[in-house]
């Protein structure tokens, strides 16, 4: 058997008659023109964030390449195994049954070479493939011209047409109609989507078709309702099929439009509710489709309202109770389950209602994590989040806490984090579990926009400085269930919650200041941690004006000095004034945790007089206003220590040094001047 095995593994691709196998990754060509009417073929589905890294940046590189792809590894093995059975089944003796006789080992080669061929001729359609197979070689190699390749893509087109239904189901033949999608112009790929009209639903459980589905979804925009209706009344079963599944959730996320969606998500209301057709009705009828399951109980009776919601409920259950199938990822689950919750959530009869709830709850909650990356899912978890008990929260916690750093840089499920430290009385459950998970990965955040914000969510929550109103009012969703089921005041919790994220924040800033301040969106934080978290903020300081207090200009072209980075300058300047400035008010916002005149004499002291005066004369872009910030924060305070340090300061620029910044090209020496007169 070993011996087989090798013999097996010597023989060249190209003898099984097949698209060949690819032995490593290549970098893609670029597209071609035909290519360019899939507008959306860049769009990438949401990934869920329980994926392990590799198998995500896996996932990720599939749905951003060519769909096809997908199936290649598999293809190919499946191709080796035919190839090799074909080859082993009644062989004639191996090498080591013939004791390695040359001429034996020829003519059992050759006996093995007419039986192949003999097999292949008495598969169906076997001309027709091994023509195809032939021209599809030329089509997709990487180095023909587009004028050839679409000259080769006819060529295959006028091979295959009125087969394409015969033959797309082969695992080689497949690869060869996707082939004529991929680089075909529009014409052919909407003459194979109508060919294969009738047989969607099951390419869609093929397992190398399915790629070929999704293809024709996103590139026959015409075709793409008639695909899509052949899925109706089958979308549950579909959705727990190994197979299919995948290409719905494409289909519903990436390239359908907000009426095509519904459609899918149609066949979660039960069978009462599929008998209506809606494609063939009233503009009135699709108006109410366009609303979901808003639009079906419209003006519904009790009890039909009673039946359709039990049909939710029984096929959301079952998609839990089948979570290995990985429907539960998918954002058409993630929307039934949120229309439902929304259904719900409208009765009249609150008990029912805190009921129904409950029991949904009780079937998903040890899969929420499945859902907080799509919108809707999001949705979902804060409103448990929201309307839970304790002992809910608490499990929503237990179930979330392994992923809080990948939810921490995803756009929905940062936002089932904000809307726990929202909503949770239990502060100390929150800094136990919640927070470190949030403060330990911080260098890692800090690269990335939806990282900084989770980090910027624990100081200054909701804040317009660094949240957009859209994000802020997704937010504010569930503030009116808080009001109910929260006995905290927002004020206090936002406290608390800061008080136990700021410890672990400034030592960050202690230990690693001196990087941040060169990263423009670290130093952002960097500010924030400064201004408004809470504790000894003293090694941090010190961190910060070690950093400042370097030779002035800095002799490495390609490490400039902090002062001379616009971000970094900023970021002292914001110290210094003691807050951020207020647009709306035209002054100063101080910050209640920040003593901008304790970190100016601090400035004085650790920086220097040889520092401070070359920033002002030698430096040419930022360090002018800093300076003059400087002397702003030290005018009239008292105490001696700012006193001093005043005097100090004005005792470095005497009459030279000012006629020096007069004369030379530093920008702000205007105002850096009157404000060393006003010292």
């Amino acid at each position: 058997m070993a011996a087989a095995q090798k013999s097996a593994k010597k023989r060249p691709a190209a003898s099984q008659g097949g698209p060949k196998p690819k032995k490593a990754h290549v970098e893609k060509p670029a597209k071609s023109h035909a290519e360019k009417p899939a507008a959306k073929s860049d769009k990438k589905r949401s990934r869920p964030v329980t994926l392990p890294t590799r198998e995500a940046e896996s996932a990720e590189s599939d749905l951003e390449g060519d769909v096809e792809d997908e199936g290649l590894d598999a293809m190919n093995e499946d191709l080796e195994q035919d190839e090799y059975a074909m080859d082993t089944e009644d062989a004639p003796p191996t090498q080591n049954q013939i004791q390695k006789d040359p001429e034996a080992a020829r003519e059992s080669h050759r006996a093995q070479k007419v039986l192949q061929e003999q097999r292949r001729a008495a598969k169906p359609h076997s001309t027709l493939l091994a023509d195809a197979k032939r021209v599809w070689s030329l089509a997709n190699a990487k180095d023909v011209s587009a004028t050839d390749r679409q000259k080769h893509i006819q060529e295959l087109m006028t091979i295959i047409r009125g087969h394409v239904k015969d033959i797309v189901f082969k695992h080689d033949a497949s690869r060869i109609v996707q082939t004529v999608v991929k680089h075909g112009r529009q014409k052919e790929r909407d003459e194979i989507a109508a060919e294969l009209k009738g047989k969607y639903k099951e390419l869609a459980q093929s397992k190398y078709s399915k790629f070929l589905v999704t293809k024709l979804i996103r590139l026959c925009p015409t075709h793409r309702p008639s695909i899509l209706k052949e899925f109706q009344g089958h979308v549950l079963r579909l959705l727990l099929h190994r197979e299919a599944s995948s290409v719905l959730a494409d289909a519903f996320e990436l390239y359908t439009n907000a009426y095509e969606r519904t459609l899918l998500v149609r066949d979660f209301y039960g069978k009462e509710t599929a008998l209506f057709t809606v494609t063939s009705g009233t503009d009135e009828d699709k108006e109410r489709a366009r609303k979901g399951l808003a639009g079906v109980l419209e003006g519904a009776d009790p009890d039909r309202r009673k039946r359709v919601l039990a049909s939710m409920k029984e096929a959301l259950t079952s998609i839990f109770n089948n979570s290995d199938k990985g429907a539960v990822t998918h954002a058409v689950v993630h929307r039934a389950l949120w229309e439902y919750i929304v259904a719900v959530n409208s009765s009249s009869d609150e008990a029912d209602a805190e009921k129904q709830l409950r029991e949904i709850f009780e079937v998903c909650q040890d899969v929420l994590a499945e859902l907080v990356h799509t919108k809707d899912g999001s949705r979902v978890v804060r409103e448990f989040l929201a309307r839970g008990s304790a002992k809910d929260r608490k499990q929503i916690l237990k179930v979330l806490k392994p992923h809080v750093e990948r939810m921490c840089i995803d756009d929905d499920a940062q936002l089932v984090l904000f809307t726990a430290l929202d909503v949770i009385d239990d502060t100390k459950l929150v800094i136990k579990t919640l927070i470190p998970e949030m403060t330990s990965p911080a260098q890692t955040l800090v690269q990335t926009a939806q990282g900084r914000r989770a980090l910027l969510y624990l100081l200054v929550p909701r804040t317009r400085r660094h949240f957009m109103p859209a994000q802020i009012a997704l937010l504010a969703e569930t503030d009116e269930i808080r009001a109910k089921t929260s006995k905290k005041t927002s004020e206090v919790r936002e406290a608390e919650v800061r008080a136990g994220a700021s410890e672990a924040l400034i030592k960050w800033v202690k230990d690693k200041g001196a990087l941040l301040l060169r990263e423009t969106g670290a130093s952002l934080v960097v500010t924030e941690i400064m201004l408004f978290a809470d504790g000894d903020k003293t090694g941090a300081i010190e961190t910060l004006l070690r950093a400042a207090s370097a030779a002035y200009p800095c002799a490495e072209e390609d490490a400039p000095h902090p002062i001379d980075l616009p971000h970094s300058a900023r970021l002292y300047k914001t110290l210094l004034q003691g807050g951020h400035f207020n647009r709306s008010s035209g002054a100063i916002g101080q910050s209640p945790g920040w003593n901008g005149a304790a970190f100016a004499v601090k400035f004085v002291e650790e920086v220097g007089k040889e520092v401070v005066v070359a920033m002002c004369t030698k430096g040419e872009r930022n360090g002018a206003f800093v300076v003059a910030e400087l002397c702003e924060a030290l005018m009239g305070k008292e105490g001696d220590e700012a006193k001093e340090a005043r005097k100090t300061l004005k005792g470095w620029f005497g009459k030279e040094v000012v006629k020096e910044i007069e004369g030379g090209e530093t920008k702000g020496k205007k105002v850096l001047v009157e404000k060393i007169a006003a010292l």
